[in-house]
């Protein structure tokens, strides 16, 4: 099938079996490897990304499922707050789960302030096996308050 989608604000048009996983298109056809695959499952969170605006899993979803749509990935995030706040806080070890982690917190930021359970809440859904996630939240929490 022939599909066409924005990535990164780059139109990318390929053909693809109706079998392609978004994250095998962002990677192998995009070369966009930031978008890393950890269970398959939609487990993990690594292979999180946005779709329109909203984090999903791309390894769960079909490259002909974003075919006229917007993706981002990681290699999309302009460096700011999230990622000032990230490195201050040492809120990454191996950074295997960090494009995911980011991709799934960063449209949080810009609406306020969130509670410590609010901000766990939106990283349920990626697995860390490095860290407590203790420095995670940290990051998080003060990116939410403007990377005071």
């Amino acid at each position: 099938m022939r599909i066409s989608v924005e990535v990164n604000d780059r139109v990318h048009e390929a053909e693809v079996e109706p079998r392609t996983l978004l994250s095998d298109f962002l990677r192998h056809d995009c070369g966009l490897t930031g978008t890393h695959v950890g269970c398959e499952h939609g487990v993990c969170g690594a292979c999180t990304v946005q779709l329109d605006g909203a984090p999903v899993r791309s390894c769960l979803l079909l490259a002909v499922q974003a075919d006229g749509r917007s993706v981002r990935t990681v290699e999309g995030l302009e460096w700011g707050p999230l990622h000032e706040a990230f490195h201050r806080h040492h809120a990454l070890q191996c950074g295997f789960c960090t494009s995911g982690i980011l991709m799934s917190v960063e449209p949080l930021v810009g609406r306020g302030p969130l509670s410590r359970g609010q901000i766990a809440e939106a990283l349920s859904g990626n697995l860390c096996r490095c860290t407590g996630y203790v420095q995670i939240v940290d990051a998080v929490e003060e990116a939410l308050r403007g990377g005071e």
